[in-house]
């Protein structure tokens, strides 16, 4: 239970390296990540002091825990170099978009596998981290949901529901990003230098969203503790629905979805 190797040590493998190495879950010596750039593991060896690797099969020997971390195209490969080293006893985990776990299982048959979708926010431990398993991986899930709390929060869901989670969780990211640029930019109009802006725009997203986490209220509530009649808040937000604010983002949200369904 102790061991664990990650294969991928870009930007989503470091961030769950950063997770785990700073959780009591385990050892920074008995975490491996495997690369083939040499960049990235002189980078999280400096930085976790986890151990580093860029053999595949000798880093999955010995271990309960092997989280695949790399892009859809690199998958096969990376499963091909693995499924005659693998043994039953060893869980994978897969961050991969659009690869379900039983296409997983053709090639790698005997193991379990855990379906995990975490986002950027991993970087500052502020993930959204959706989490799927079939129902006989329930003990392994409950370790899995204490991996990805170490980088932010989970919720464990149905798979069919894997590619809206990454449309609305990751991809979501993006899109809260170009709502907050277009704030920062008629912050300047109004007359603020860009930096402060950007500074009044992003607190006030995070202020926002705090909100709603923390008081367990609807959106709509927290906006009627701001709009008073006849005033500036409920005129710009009525002019952004007149322009298509919810249905443009609802739309967008949508487009996004379809477009995974076609990705493989």
């Amino acid at each position: 239970m102790n061991k664990i190797t990650i294969i991928g040590g870009g930007n989503l493998g470091k961030s769950i390296i950063y997770g785990l190495a700073n959780s009591d879950l385990f050892e920074a010596k008995n975490i491996t990540v495997v690369d083939k750039s040499k960049h990235n593991l002189e980078e999280v060896a400096e930085k976790f002091g986890v151990s580093t690797s860029q053999d595949i099969v000798t880093s999955i020997k010995q271990v309960k825990w092997v989280i695949l971390c790399v892009q859809p195209r690199q998958l096969n490969a990376v499963l091909q170099e693995i499924t005659d080293i693998v043994t039953n006893d060893q869980i994978l985990i897969s961050t991969v978009t659009g690869t379900s776990m039983a296409e997983i299982n053709e090639v790698v048959p005997n193991n379990t596998v855990i379906r995990v979708m975490p986002n950027t926010g991993a970087a500052k431990r502020l993930s959204m981290t959706c989490i799927s398993a079939s129902e006989d991986a329930r003990e392994e899930l409950d370790f899995v949901e204490k991996m990805f709390n170490t980088i932010g929060k989970t919720l464990v869901i149905e798979e069919r529901l894997m590619q809206a989670a990454t449309v609305l969780g990751a991809s979501g990211i993006a899109f809260f990003l170009r709502f907050l640029r277009a704030m920062i930019q008629g912050g300047i109009q109004m007359g603020f230098h860009p930096h402060e802006a950007q500074i009044i725009a992003v607190q006030t997203a995070i202020g926002a969203a705090t909100l709603v986490a923390e008081n367990d209220t609807h959106p709509e509530r927290e906006i009627d503790k701001v709009t008073t009649p006849q005033g500036c808040t409920i005129e710009g937000l009525n002019e952004m629905e007149h322009q298509g604010l919810s249905s443009s983002v609802i739309k967008g949200v949508m487009a996004s979805y379809e477009k995974i369904n076609t990705i493989k």
